[in-house]
């Protein structure tokens, strides 16, 4: 883990807490339904998965089914207006930012979220990343190593100086084969199963101890 020069961020679940207007706009269309809201403590594993995944925990419905398409973006269009009314960078995020900052290292944001709502988020929260690229920059998406490889060259990194901080399996796979340190947010909404079995080099409880990978 020697000579790490640059860090990647997933974001939601992340860099940012998203479940809470993720999961309004999941509440909104339940309501409307005729059904009772879930639990943010229920949305939060979800929040990773997209609209494929909060759809899927809200009405039992796939990508497949008629219906889902029109639910899609009747969901997508409530996420819109709330995109972040409650969305917060997590705990100790904003001085981790702050460190790498004043130790000159390059930043940036890769997710799977679209660029349609991954630009005006990031704007949003006051973030200044050297680099974004969203789900649909690249041909493929995590768990693809497409777009982590893309957001090295644009820093002028080789992958192998580079650590991504993720939350979810998919995060891990894309990192290991694309050749860079791959750090678990343990803080995060952990989807995708047991955790210790994603082979991983590291997980960190709180976004400060990501620095102890960067001394």
């Amino acid at each position: 883990m020697q000579g790490l020069s640059a860090v990647l961020f997933d974001l939601d679940g992340t860099l940012a807490d998203t479940a809470p207007d993720l999961g309004l706009a999941l509440n909104a269309l339940r309501v409307k339904a005729g059904l009772p809201e879930l639990s943010l403590e229920s949305i939060r594993p979800q929040a990773s998965n997209g609209v494929r995944g909060l759809l899927g925990l809200g009405f039992g419905i796939a990508p497949e089914d008629d219906a889902f398409a029109a639910l899609r973006e009747e969901f997508l269009d409530i996420y819109w207006a709330n995109l972040c009314n409650r969305t917060r960078l997590f705990d100790g995020m904003a001085e981790l930012l702050d460190e790498i900052g004043k130790r000159g290292i390059p930043w940036g944001i890769v997710t799977n979220k679209p660029m349609r709502f991954t630009s005006p988020l990031v704007d949003l929260l006051g973030l200044a990343p050297h680099v974004v690229v969203g789900g649909d920059t690249c041909l493929h998406q995590k768990p693809h190593p497409e777009p982590l490889l893309y957001a090295a060259e644009k820093l002028g990194m080789l992958p192998s100086n580079c650590v991504y901080l993720g939350d979810d399996r998919r995060d891990t796979q894309a990192s290991l084969a694309a050749g860079m340190t791959s750090i678990v947010a343990n803080y995060g909404y952990l989807g995708g199963g047991d955790v210790e079995s994603w082979g991983a080099q590291g997980r960190i409880d709180h976004p400060m101890e990501l620095l102890k990978y960067l001394d």
